[in-house]
């Protein structure tokens, strides 16, 4: 819808024709806040929603909502939908096609199953059940499956309304593929503190029902009784209407694209969001970080392209936040498995700090890990794990990651100090410090 706007602010109706097709009831929403809504941080559901359907349609956009498209005809130039609703097929012909499909949630074997009570969390709709089932069923034991972003944001909501919350992640660590294992550790202490219990390297093999609802969650080592089971698996890119299409798609299973969000080698084509492969700034390669972030940003360019403007995506760097209860961590550039991988040697430095002035009250403690190349010294990631205050420190990291400094230049950044906000030398810039220290010394 970001596209859709910008290419109508750019045109006018009466040189643009939109018609957008919504599988579901919504459009335009924060999915990223429905954790937040769950568990009764934000109050309402209409909160979560930027832009109704409504006033899109004021806008001059055609939004269909319940019309689930089925194929895209490219030498036609036509669109199949089904109208889930009132039945039947809609044909809508087509210049300019925006493919943003979006992600996928990976769900196993093991968890197809119609019994009631098993979810996931990936639209809306999705969170709208959730929560109705939870208002009406009052369940007592929740387990999550599954320890990433929407695993853990879905411990701490069910813990907020009041369940016993079991946290499966089959990796050692929680938030595996998100920062090293030794931050992981740190979140799992801190998790457990908050009272939800966390096992990892768990391995689900089946869920258990009975009554046409779930009942249990099963493992090698045991069965866990289950009111409600959560699914926070990760997702795919939803390429696979594109890829009947011919449209091609990456080895990320994105669909591929120019920095313009151009479709490559289909004219009048575009795709972004969730459902597109991107480029790593650090390594270069092709990479699927499904962020709102990215998303957002993604569309724009390809509303103002689609509008007759120009503007192009350059890549990311994999910058995310998330919380669980009173807990931030955050990450941007490179892990150390990922700089690994790319082929980088590198050095990294951990520190511990605290958030304001240590005699300031309220100050909380927070650790900072900072991975650098080993003969350069530019900064490749970060990760923070800390209490309020901690996480959003990684912007300031992330820009740094963005310009490629080294870890030397950031010791003399000129950061805001104030003991309500920051000790006299902020976390970033000790990090940075012992981080410059490690460098020097694998010379």
């Amino acid at each position: 819808m970001s596209a859709a706007s910008q290419a109508r602010k750019r045109l006018g109706p009466d040189r643009l024709e939109i018609v957008a097709f919504e599988r579901g009831h919504f459009t335009s929403y924060s999915a990223c806040g429905i954790p937040y809504w769950i568990g009764g941080s934000v109050g309402e559901r209409e909160a979560l929603v930027a832009r109704t359907p409504e006033q899109h349609r004021k806008a001059g956009i055609d939004v269909r909502l319940r019309h689930e498209v089925v194929a895209i005809d490219l030498n036609r130039r036509e669109v199949v939908a089904h109208d889930l609703l009132g039945g039947g097929e809609v044909r809508e012909s087509f210049d300019h096609l925006m493919y943003a499909t979006g992600a996928s949630p990976v769900t196993p074997e093991w968890a197809r199953t119609p019994a009631a009570g098993i979810f996931g969390v990936q639209t809306l709709d999705d969170g709208s059940a959730i929560h109705d089932w939870l208002d009406r069923e009052q369940p007592r034991k929740a387990v999550v499956i599954g320890g990433g972003y929407i695993g853990v944001e879905m411990a701490e909501a069910m813990v907020k309304r009041g369940l016993d919350v079991t946290l499966l992640e089959k990796s050692p660590e929680p938030m595996g593929k998100t920062v090293d294992p030794d931050v992981g550790a740190l979140v799992r202490k801190a998790i457990g503190e908050e009272g939800i219990e966390v096992v990892t390297n768990a391995h689900v093999s089946g869920i258990e029902t009975s009554g046409g609802r779930v009942r249990e969650v099963v493992t090698p080592t045991g069965a866990l009784a289950a009111d409600i089971v959560v699914l926070g698996l990760g997702v795919r890119a939803n390429s696979a209407l594109a890829e009947e299409a011919g449209i091609p798609v990456g080895v990320t299973g994105g669909v591929r694209t120019d920095r313009r969000m151009r479709v490559e080698g289909i004219e009048g084509v575009w795709a972004a969001g969730d459902c597109v492969e991107t480029r790593h700034l650090l390594t270069g390669d092709p990479v699927h970080i499904p962020l709102g972030t990215h998303a957002n940003k993604q569309g724009r360019v390809a509303g103002i392209n689609i509008g007759g403007g120009y503007a192009t995506f350059p890549g990311v760097i994999g910058t995310a936040v998330t919380k669980v209860c009173n807990l931030e961590v955050a990450r941007t550039g490179l892990t150390e498995k990922e700089a690994r991988k790319a082929g980088f040697a590198f050095v990294t430095a951990t520190v511990e700090s605290t958030s304001r002035a240590g005699y300031y009250p309220g100050a909380e403690l927070m650790t900072i890990k900072l991975i650098a190349e080993k003969r350069t010294g530019t900064l490749l990631g970060a990760q923070i794990v800390g209490r309020t205050e901690a996480a959003k420190r990684i912007d300031a990291l992330a820009v740094a990651v963005w310009n490629r400094m080294t870890v030397e230049e950031m010791t003399a950044l000129d950061l805001s100090y104030a003991p309500p906000f920051a000790p006299v030398w902020d976390p970033v810039l000790i990090a940075a410090r012992k981080a410059t220290d490690a460098v020097h010394n694998a010379m």
